[in-house]
């Protein structure tokens, strides 16, 4: 089976020797929660969207919402209180994992499954306030067996952390093992670290170790300039490699800290553009609240800790959102345009950031996001170019009022209601 590679220094992905741009849906609690059925279905509609990986937990997550199912990775010392025996493995939960990856595949879906969630490591921020699950540190060699001999043929994506901060010594030490045994078992698979939100630090240890970079600009409606101050820190701090935001805002989110109010579809649309054309152009990741969780009518949600998320609607509402048709018709834009790597640009001379902008390296095309409606100046003479304005909301097209003096370009407004892509071609 073709698998996504790295080549050095580069900024993308290649799968069977094609450029890949990596568009993933986030279903954390897929082992756990979803039935066959339901995940046809599922898989059935993402792939009719664009979507090509898919990023699960291999662990329960620590927030999934309540399930009938009964399936457990390993047998229980508190059944009640859900506390692991961390001795054998219930050979039934990986060989139902095993099914559902496999049917994924078939699907033409990559995977990209993360290994140990933070609440199974000590002094990450998730097991200081929930410590009964953490993962004796002898039994990490045992457990990466297990991953490995369930998993690797699929060729999937190891993501070694999930939401974690690395502060202490303890806590790279159990990573840094997960990844080198990982790494001599199945040496051409690829590695990330998928790291607390709003968190831009790597720890130098890791650098040589992960493929690429993943952040995630989260869920805090306070800091709607993540997406691509963190795409950019990445860009500009870190050696090349690809870059994406594995976590952005999802759709029906709750806003963090328990604030009142949730995350729309014009605001996972605006974290994406704003993501990929600041640097984090390898890909994106859409998550849906509902899905992630997997949630069901009358179903628990949450443990009451960490970010305190609002309750999500039922897994069979969210899965209908319509954010995740956008995020496949910028996959669809990309490709249409033959984009491979984009170049974050400094040329609008509007007093904002919040207008991002972007390139090719040959600079034939250029893209603008612009998520409130303005004219657009920009430090460049665009006399050689044609210029197009596409309506995010509708997928309406128009072509602008141009005017060129002095070396730059004013784009003039658009009379669309919502969000716009200006795309600029040679």
């Amino acid at each position: 089976m073709p698998q996504i590679t790295v080549e050095k220094n580069s900024r993308t992905f290649k799968k069977d020797g094609k450029d890949f741009f990596y568009l993933a849906d986030t279903c954390w609690s897929a082992f756990t929660n979803i039935t066959i059925e339901e995940w046809e279905y599922y898989l059935n509609l993402r792939k009719y969207q664009g979507f090509n990986v898919i990023q699960i937990n291999i662990l329960p997550q620590w927030d999934a919402s309540g399930t009938e199912l009964n399936y457990s990775p390993l047998p229980y010392k508190d059944e009640k209180a859900k506390i692991f025996d961390f001795t054998e493995f219930n050979e039934e939960y990986f060989k139902h994992a095993r099914l559902m990856c496999e049917i994924a595949k078939d699907k033409g879906f990559d995977l990209a499954l993360v290994v140990l969630w933070c609440n199974y490591v000590p002094n990450t921020w998730a097991s200081k306030m929930l410590s009964s699950n953490v993962m004796p540190y002898e039994f990490i060699e045992k457990y990466i067996g297990k991953v490995h001999e369930t998993f690797s043929d699929l060729e999937p994506i190891y993501i070694i952390s999930g939401d974690t901060d690395i502060d202490t010594e303890e806590t790279k030490k159990y990573y840094l093992r997960a990844a080198e045994d990982l790494r001599k078992k199945a040496p051409d698979l690829l590695q990330t670290l998928h790291i607390k939100g709003r968190l831009d630090v790597i720890p130098e240890e890791f650098i040589d170790v992960i493929d690429f970079y993943m952040y995630q600009s989260g869920h805090n409606a306070e800091n709607p300039a993540m997406p691509y101050l963190l795409a950019e820190s990445f860009y500009t701090k870190y050696p090349a490699k690809p870059i994406i935001n594995a976590e952005p805002c999802y759709e029906q989110m709750g806003y963090s800290r328990q604030m009142y109010g949730r995350f729309y579809q014009f605001d996972v649309r605006r974290a994406a553009w704003m993501s990929v054309l600041s640097g984090a152009c390898a890909g994106i990741t859409y998550g849906a609240h509902g899905i992630y969780s997997w949630h069901k009518i009358g179903k628990s949600f949450g443990m009451g800790l960490g970010e305190g998320f609002d309750s999500p609607n039922s897994w069979n509402d969210a899965i209908k959102y319509p954010g995740a048709w956008d995020y496949g018709h910028l996959k669809y834009m990309l490709e249409m345009y033959g984009v491979n790597e984009l170049v974050p640009l400094n040329k609008v001379l509007n007093p904002t950031k919040d207008i991002r902008m972007a390139a090719t390296k040959n600079l034939d095309e250029m893209f603008i996001y612009v998520p409130i409606n303005t004219n657009i100046k920009v430090d460049e003479d665009l006399s050689g170019y044609d210029i197009k304005i596409i309506d995010l909301e509708h997928k309406n097209v128009c072509n602008p009022n141009v005017k060129i003096a002095d070396g730059k370009t004013i784009i003039q407004m658009h009379n669309f209601e919502k969000d716009a892509l200006i795309v600029i071609k040679r």
